[in-house]
């Protein structure tokens, strides 16, 4: 597990694993990870605009939950895009099959469901002021 850690700051080590995979390979991985991050970024947006900007006079507590929900999920897909690339990059080095993930769907599914809820709400009328 350290290895693993300390090979996101190392990218010399991971170049010396196996062989230099076709350099657009290298690239694809690289925007795969960029596209995480604007992800991770637009979630933690999301969190701190909720904590500024949302008033809920109906269910104070409403606006932290959110708020920190939106700024774990951003924090936890950041994270998850630096282990994902040094993975994918240390398969493609050594000839092996890409990781398989689960994280998008997981992601997406806590999305809509938040989604959802926040629709409800907003129809129920604890949104309004």
């Amino acid at each position: 597990m350290f290895r693993e850690f300390r090979q996101w700051f190392d990218p010399h080590e991971v170049r010396e694993t196996g062989d230099t995979p076709d350099y657009r390979f290298s690239l694809a991985n690289e925007r795969t990870f960029l596209a995480w991050l604007r992800t991770a970024l637009a979630l933690t947006g999301g969190g701190l605009a909720v904590a500024q900007f949302v008033d809920t006079p109906k269910a104070p507590y409403l606006r932290t939950v959110v708020a920190v929900v939106l700024l774990v999920l951003g924090a936890v897909c950041a994270i998850r895009a630096v282990d994902h690339w040094i993975r994918c990059e240390r398969a493609m080095r050594s000839g092996a099959d890409l990781p398989a993930q689960r994280f998008p769907a997981v992601l997406a599914l806590v999305v809509g469901a938040g989604a959802l809820g926040l629709i409800v709400l907003v129809l129920a009328g604890g949104l309004s002021r």
